[in-house]
């Protein structure tokens, strides 16, 4: 089993840890070590200022992943830093039609396929990025998130 080091920053409403497990578990079943990944819940604002910070573009948003590259010599399990910003994830999952789970779901595979390495830069990357998320999310019962209609 992988590791999360879930860091609660935010006043909104969240998943529980275990479903945090149970999705990072899912996005890295074809991993063949063991990893750790910290999981921070922001809100808004400091979603806003990493996104500036990192990004360089202002405003919140859902996700922001940071892959973790050890120093030459030194051997760590941690893939990286995922910051979700929890009352963003909320207003999108009820814009969008979904339950909330799902979009958390969603969302927190695709940051950690994103420090797998992943991408969507490039619509070759991201359609292979959203073929994988979608086989992901149907492992566990999750309907396609990239769909118009969605009533999840």
């Amino acid at each position: 089993m992988n590791y999360i080091d879930l860091q609660i920053a935010t006043q909104s409403d969240y998943p529980a840890t275990e479903l945090f497990q149970e999705w990072v578990d899912a996005a890295l079943t074809t991993r063949m070590q063991e990893s750790e990944i910290v999981v921070r819940l922001v809100d808004e604002a400091e979603s806003a200022e990493l996104n500036l910070q990192y990004r360089h573009k202002t405003g919140p948003t859902n996700i922001l992943s940071f892959p973790f590259e050890a120093p030459p010599g030194i051997e760590l399990d941690l893939l990286g830093d995922l910051v979700i910003c929890a009352p963003l994830i909320a207003k999108e999952a009820k814009q969008q039609n979904k339950l909330p789970a799902h979009h958390w779901a969603h969302i927190t595979i695709h940051g950690v396929l994103h420090l797998l390495g992943y991408d969507h830069i490039e619509e070759q990357d991201a359609e292979q990025m959203e073929t994988l998320e979608i086989e992901i999310l149907h492992k566990l019962n999750i309907a396609n998130p990239y769909l118009e209609e969605s009533t999840q």
